[in-house]
């Protein structure tokens, strides 16, 4: 929950965004977009990057949502189920919203149907408040339906196992406890087994990689880390259905609002590997896009993020939802295609 966060949630209004949601002058659209395609250019050594085609990414829709309640806003966590129709959003006030999403033909959200609310409960089933126990950041749901929820403020990490049950507190390391308030453990994914990994948001300096805790067998554990790129910060993750970790992050400038990116890894046990970027959204095109939900639609992988908007009146919740559709690679080496085009001459 970094300074420069927060916003709201309920029924039917939609928006299409087709590109930046304030117009700007030629000359200002110019330098975003210079300074976007510098920023992506320099994201990533590539030397540690995949050698694999990397995946085609379409913009689906946004549909911006808003319900006129007092704890309506601030949504950091999502999880969508499989088919895209159910979801559940954390809001970093400790509460947590549910219902369904309908959708058109082609898949694009129409409505999004609020059906449920509820403050989160502490160990001890009393309500939490916003502040420094209740700053709830990430969101995982297990295949049993079982709800973990990680926080900043007083790091740790929780599970529910309903929405309106008191937590279970998991074990707290002496690191949890160590790390930098207000950008700690935003970001929370669940594998299949039930293997929790956490990621903070902050890693403790610009060239160090962003640590990845793990919770598995009763006990934590930080096997390795994720390359940190250029001034991105690490807001949420997901496990794909691809077994793949996904990793959405944000980079805040100032006036010119906030730039999303999200990449990818395969997970393996020493790690991870084969990193691409997927998207990198330009200064001002969406909002402050902090939870994700990645998920299997009926033409792909699904990428469904939502936006904090710090609950204040200028920003806005907005679902922004992308398809990655994987690419084959040419099955013609590059140099038997410079040997044909020589001869060619």
């Amino acid at each position: 929950m970094p300074s420069r966060r927060r916003r709201a949630l309920s029924g039917l209004a939609t928006g299409h965004d087709d590109g930046f949601r304030r117009p700007l002058g030629g000359i200002a659209l110019a330098f975003l977009t210079v300074l976007a395609t510098l920023s992506h250019s320099c994201a990533a050594d590539p030397a540690t990057q995949s050698r694999d085609v990397a995946p085609l990414v379409e913009r689906v829709d946004t549909h911006v949502w808003s319900i006129d309640e007092p704890d309506f806003g601030g949504y950091s966590g999502l999880h969508l189920s499989e088919g895209g129709t159910r979801f559940i959003a954390l809001s970093d006030r400790a509460t947590l919203r549910w219902g369904r999403i309908e959708r058109d033909p082609d898949g694009r959200i129409l409505r999004v149907l609020s059906e449920g609310d509820t403050r989160i409960k502490d160990s001890e089933g009393r309500p939490l408040r916003p502040g420094w126990r209740g700053d709830s950041e990430g969101l995982a749901v297990g295949k049993d339906g079982k709800l973990w929820i990680s926080y900043e403020g007083l790091t740790r990490v929780v599970s529910h196992d309903t929405p309106e049950s008191p937590a279970h507190v998991l074990p707290r390391p002496e690191a949890f406890k160590q790390m930098q308030r207000n950008s700690s453990l935003e970001s929370l994914a669940i594998l299949p087994d039930g293997t929790l990994l956490t990621i903070p948001e902050r890693s403790g300096g610009m060239n160090r990689p962003f640590p990845v805790w793990r919770f598995r067998d009763g006990a934590w554990d930080q096997p390795f880390s994720i390359p940190r790129r250029g001034d991105f910060l690490a807001v949420d993750a997901d496990i794909g259905p691809d077994g793949r970790l996904y990793l959405l992050e944000r980079d805040f400038m100032g006036l010119l609002g906030f730039r999303s990116r999200v990449r990818r890894f395969d997970l393996t046990p020493d790690g991870v590997t084969n990193e691409q970027e997927l998207l990198v959204s330009l200064p001002l095109q969406y909002d402050n896009l902090e939870g994700m939900s990645v998920w299997q639609g009926p033409q792909g992988i699904m990428l469904t993020l939502i936006s904090d908007d710090n609950f204040s009146r200028f920003q806005r919740t907005e679902f922004v939802e992308f398809r990655v559709v994987e690419q084959q690679p040419d099955p013609t080496p590059p140099a038997q295609s410079d040997k044909t085009a020589l001869q060619s001459d």
